[in-house]
C-alpha cells in the first residue's frame, strides 16, 4: 500500500487526495498526494490516513496544498451542486468526475462530510423541499414534482418514512394518520410512547395524550392495550433496553444527520456539542447542533442527553437537566456493572379509549 501512495506523491494523482496525506519529516509539514511543492525523498515520507494522525505525529498542515481545507470546500461545493440539481439523476461516477475523486474515495469523503451518503443527501434535501411545499398549501402534485421527485409513487414508497406519513396526509396536519400510545414509569419518571405504522414518533417524558395530540393535532389517537407491540417496547424501553427499535424520525436534512450520529453514541459514553458538529463535517454549526437536539421529541432512542459542553458541564436538556444527570450517571455505571436499572418499571394498563 505505502509504494502505491509514494507513486500517487510522485505523480501528484488528485484521485487520491483525501484518501491519505503525506508527511514530510524534514520540513515539518503534510501534504495531500496532488500538492504541487517540490517531491520529497522518499526514505522522508510517512502516510497518513487523516490530518488528525499527521498533527499528532508534530506536523502541521501544507500552506500551499492546505489539505485540511481543500477536502471540505470540494465536499460542500458538491452538496451545492446536488441541491442545483436535485431533479436530475446524479450517479455516483458523475460526481467522481465534478469533484475530482475516485467513486471509492467521494463515497466516503462525502459521508464523513455530511454525515450521509450523496445519494441519501440528494434525498434528504427532496424530502426537505417537499415539506416546504406542502406547508405552503401548493397541491400535492406540484410539490411532488417541485421537490425533484420524478413520480409520486416514489414519493409514497421513500418519503413516507422521512415524513412519518403521506405527504398528503402531512399536508393535512397528520389527518387520518392513527397513532397508538401508551402511558408508562420509569425510574426517571412517567413517559408517552406513541407510533405509526413506521414506528416510534413520539416518546418524551412526563408527557399525557394531550401533549401528543397537540404534537399532531389532526391524527386519529388510540390508546395501547395490555400485551399488544407498543407495550412490549414500552417495557423494552422503561428497562433501559433502547437499542433496536424502530424509530420514524421527519427532520430537516440537518437535524437528520444530528439525530443519526446521537444514535451512534455508545451508551456510558458522552460527546461535546463541538464534537458532534465535528463529527457530522460542521464544525462551526455548534449551535445548530444545540437547537437540533432540542428539537427531537423522541427521547432515549435519539440519545440527545449524551451531549454536553465543552467545558463538561451538563448543557440543557428538554426533559430537565436533573434527569440528564441521572441518565448519564446510571449508563456509566450500567457500563461498568453490566446491569440495568432496578426495580422493574411497573406498566399501566388501562382499557382501549379512542381520542
Amino acid at each position: 500500500m505505502n509504494e502505491t501512495y509514494w507513486r500517487a506523491v510522485v505523480e501528484r494523482d488528485r484521485a487520491f487526495d483525501g484518501r491519505f496525506f503525506y508527511g514530510v519529516t524534514t520540513t515539518g509539514v503534510y501534504c495531500r498526494p496532488s500538492c504541487g511543492a517540490r517531491t520529497p525523498l522518499r526514505r522522508n515520507v510517512r502516510f497518513y490516513e487523516t490530518p488528525e494522525a499527521a498533527e499528532r505525529d508534530g506536523l502541521r498542515a501544507c500552506l500551499r496544498c492546505r489539505p485540511r481545507e481543500d477536502t471540505g470546500a470540494r465536499m460542500r461545493d458538491l452538496r451545492a451542486h446536488i441541491e442545483a440539481h436535485a431533479d436530475e439523476r446524479l450517479t455516483l461516477a458523475q460526481l467522481a468526475r465534478i469533484a475530482g475523486m475516485s467513486r471509492f474515495h467521494l463515497q466516503r469523503t462525502f459521508k464523513a462530510e455530511a454525515g450521509m451518503s450523496p445519494r441519501e443527501y440528494q434525498e434528504a434535501f427532496r424530502v426537505a423541499r417537499l415539506k416546504q411545499g406542502l406547508r405552503q398549501a401548493r397541491g400535492v402534485a406540484d410539490a411532488v414534482y417541485e421537490a425533484g421527485f420524478g413520480s409520486s409513487s416514489r414519493v409514497y414508497e421513500r418519503a413516507g418514512s422521512r415524513l412519518g406519513m403521506t405527504p398528503g396526509e402531512y399536508r393535512a396536519g397528520g389527518c387520518g394518520v392513527e397513532i397508538s400510545y401508551a402511558s408508562f414509569t420509569t425510574p426517571l419518571g412517567a413517559m408517552l410512547i406513541g407510533a405509526t405504522d413506521r414506528g416510534i414518533c413520539y416518546l418524551q417524558f412526563g408527557a399525557t395524550a394531550d401533549d401528543l395530540r397537540r404534537e399532531f393535532p389532526a391524527a386519529v389517537l388510540r390508546e395501547s392495550t395490555a400485551g399488544g407491540q407498543l407495550r412490549e417496547w414500552a417495557r423494552r424501553i422503561a428497562e433501559f433496553l433502547d437499542g433496536e427499535l424502530p424509530v420514524a424520525l421527519g427532520g430537516t436534512p440537518f437535524q437528520m444527520k444530528v439525530w443519526e450520529f446521537l444514535r451512534g453514541i455508545p451508551r456510558g459514553e458522552t460527546r461535546t456539542y463541538a464534537q458532534v458538529a465535528q463529527g457530522i463535517g460542521r464544525a462551526g454549526a455548534v449551535r445548530a447542533v444545540a437547537r437540533a437536539c432540542a428539537a427531537n421529541r423522541v427521547a432515549l432512542l435519539v440519545p440527545c442527553h449524551r451531549v454536553i459542553r465543552g467545558n463538561g458541564g451538563m448543557g440543557g436538556y428538554r426533559w430537565g437537566v436533573e434527569r440528564k444527570k441521572a441518565l448519564l450517571e446510571e449508563e456509566s455505571g450500567r457500563k461498568k456493572r453490566g446491569g440495568g436499572f432496578p426495580p422493574p418499571p411497573v406498566i399501566r394498563s388501562q382499557p382501549s379509549d379512542q381520542k
